[in-house]
């Protein structure tokens, strides 16, 4: 939740906000979570099954929102765009001259100081 920087308050608020609707959402959904343990987690004490921590509930997100949908449609398949018209060249890049930067020389007035 920390891990971002940015010398910006309005964008680290915004940031905040976000994070907060984030565990808002698992927080509300942990009670539709099922606490499925990873493989290596089997032999651990079983926490309470009623309520899922948010790291279990997030685990469980994909199904949570397969089972409940979601408001947006299924995207259009559009196709292979068509390209290029047939005979047509795009005009040739102009050319720049090549800028070659050497080590700079330091000048009189650094010299004598």
């Amino acid at each position: 939740m920390n891990a971002y920087q940015t010398p910006d308050v309005e964008h680290e608020e915004n940031w905040w906000l976000l994070v907060q609707l984030a565990y808002l959402q698992l927080w509300m959904a942990r009670s539709l979570a099922q606490v499925l343990p990873k493989p290596w987690e089997r032999y651990l004490p079983r926490p309470n099954p009623a309520v899922a921590s948010p790291s279990a509930t997030q685990r469980d997100f994909g199904r949570i929102l397969r089972q409940i949908g979601t408001p947006a449609t299924v995207p259009k398949p559009r196709g292979k765009s068509p390209g290029r018209a047939r005979g047509q060249r795009p005009k040739p890049r102009t050319r720049h001259p090549v800028i070659k930067k050497g080590t700079k020389k330091p000048n009189q007035a650094q010299l004598v100081a």
